[in-house]
């Protein structure tokens, strides 16, 4: 009989292996439809603690336009960390137009929290006619080492984010998008996921070309 024996860190490696974003919702105006950009602003709101992760996250998405053919920018490197943080909306709006920005998307940081979880120092799966059950020294050996081999806790974060394109030449709504991460490696990565799942859905939404 074949027994199967997890770690608590194969665990972890197998969920690592998988993405850890994923669409919760969307929706676009019944109007949109794909439209070839002179040029969009990739804006990033996010709390100044988390100012690698806007700029990640910025980079990530304005270089995945680009490879399907738009000229985007990524407001960090357009303007600094603080965009248009103290100007009023005539001054932003007028810089915006005279710098050639017809669209603008936004990425959100709207929650992000962090829970903890145990995690079993070992986890055996035995079928209940295997060696390990049947014979006195397995099953003794196999409990032994489940019960004297603590788990451990370990903090997992998961991320709220929410993106929008907003059309500059009249300030609308055109595209919106929820979306949650759970435990990324790291925030390179979680911008790389994050910007080739938004604009899978973009595509598929027929908002972008």
């Amino acid at each position: 009989m074949k027994r199967i024996k997890l770690t608590g860190i194969a665990l972890l490696l197998i969920v690592a292996g998988c993405a850890t974003s994923k669409i919760t919702s969307s929706w676009k105006a019944k109007n949109a439809a794909p439209h070839k950009y002179n040029k969009i602003l990739v804006l990033g709101l996010v709390r100044a603690a988390d100012r690698t992760l806007q700029e990640n996250m910025e980079n990530h998405m304005a270089g995945d336009l680009k490879a399907r053919g738009y000229n985007a920018v990524a407001s960090v490197q357009e303007y600094g960390p603080k965009a248009f943080d103290k100007m009023d909306e005539q001054t932003a709006m007028n810089k915006i137009k005279n710098d050639g920005i017809d669209a603008v998307v936004t990425i959100v940081m709207l929650n992000k929290e962090k829970e903890k979880s145990y995690v079993p120092g070992h986890i055996y799966y035995y079928s209940p006619y295997s060696y390990y059950y049947n014979h006195f020294w397995g099953y003794h050996t196999a409990i032994y080492r489940r019960i004297y081999e603590p788990g451990y806790y370990v903090t997992n974060t998961r991320y709220f984010w929410e993106s929008n394109l907003y059309e500059m030449d009249t300030q609308q709504l055109i595209y919106s998008v929820q979306t949650q991460s759970f435990n990324p490696s790291d925030s390179e990565a979680l911008g790389h996921e994050y910007g080739q799942l938004i604009l899978k859905d973009m595509v598929k939404q027929q908002v972008i070309q």
